[in-house]
């Protein structure tokens, strides 16, 4: 089961009063029904590919309106062919969807959420539910980016349920594509608040600690590459030091260098794999980095001109 489905069972599982109840089963009415007229009588279709949801309408139904809906199962023939669970709701079907603020009082639809049916904090939670119920998907921690969504087909919809999720301060963002309209979270904190909001609490902790453990993992990875970068830079240093070394100690000879230039000389022949405070201790002195690096870069001048083919007086050195 994926992180999306394992997070709809959980709310569909949710103990919810009366207000916030109606509330929620506005939200999957509102964005996945469809009213059909058979024999000149309105019907009401709410489809899901979600068991779980199908019996939490039923139940919402028959809880507000003491309804006993239809439910219908058939199998999609595109794509994955998963089923299609139909909850048919054949009979108070203006009454149902005037009650729950889809419609005014007549067959007039409203344009987005009414505001009287999310007057209260809880109801706004519960309309938000129902509303990813319906349409939302939400990625896998475990995957590359952070991404939750509820995609609606009506501009209208879409703008109310930015507004109501903004009043959370989610900081959703909409986009259009492919004629549907997308509220979305990118956002891994915003995509945990919002799991509070809707009361998905195990969800929650298991996407805050992948997250977490993500992250240290992400930090141990770059601790791993910084200390991979530096001991590169400390070989290759070594091995450049090393080469201008036996250059001198072959034309000029070691024994020739002033006995600073000569002692570190012998040290990092001796000891190439160690860094430059570890030679700096070792050193008559305990001579700190920047004097270490000062003598090598001595050292390198000194090589450099011998490749040049420039022979270094012995009072120069």
């Amino acid at each position: 089961m994926s992180f999306a489905s394992q997070t709809k069972k959980e709310l569909t599982q949710l103990e919810t009063k009366g207000c916030c109840q109606k509330a929620e089963l506005s939200g999957m009415v509102r964005i996945n029904g469809t009213v059909v007229e058979v024999n000149n009588r309105p019907i009401l279709d709410v489809a899901t590919e979600n068991a779980a949801i199908a019996r939490r309408m039923y139940s919402l139904l028959r809880k507000i309106f003491g309804v006993h809906a239809e439910v219908l199962v058939r199998k999609k023939m595109r794509l994955k062919k998963n089923n299609v669970y139909m909850v048919r709701v054949p009979f108070q079907v203006p009454e149902i969807l005037t009650q729950l603020k889809i419609v005014e009082i007549g067959v007039q639809y409203k344009q987005g959420i009414d505001s009287e049916l999310v007057a209260k904090s809880c109801c706004k939670r519960a309309y938000l539910r129902g509303a990813f119920l319906a349409a939302g998907s939400v990625n896998d921690p475990e995957s590359n980016s952070y991404h939750l969504e509820i995609a609606v087909n009506s501009d209208e919809m879409a703008k109310s349920l930015l507004l109501l999720l903004n009043e959370f301060y989610l900081n959703a963002k909409l986009i259009e594509r492919k004629k549907v309209f997308v509220v979305y979270l990118k956002e891994g904190d915003k995509i945990i608040e919002f799991l509070n909001i809707i009361g998905a609490h195990q969800a929650l902790l298991h996407f805050e600690d992948v997250r977490i453990l993500k992250g240290m993992r992400n930090q141990v990875n770059r601790l791993v590459n910084c200390e991979t970068a530096n001991l590169n830079k400390t070989i290759h240093a070594a091995v450049r030091q090393i080469e201008n070394i036996r250059l001198v100690e072959q034309i000029v000879g070691l024994e020739n260098l002033p006995p600073h230039l000569k002692e570190v000389a012998e040290l990092r022949l001796k000891y190439p794999e160690i860094n430059l405070k570890e030679l700096g201790s070792m050193l008559t002195g305990n001579v700190s980095k920047s004097g270490v690096n000062h003598r090598l870069r001595k050292l390198e001048e000194m090589a450099d001109k011998l490749r040049e083919g420039i022979v270094w007086p012995k009072k120069q050195l």
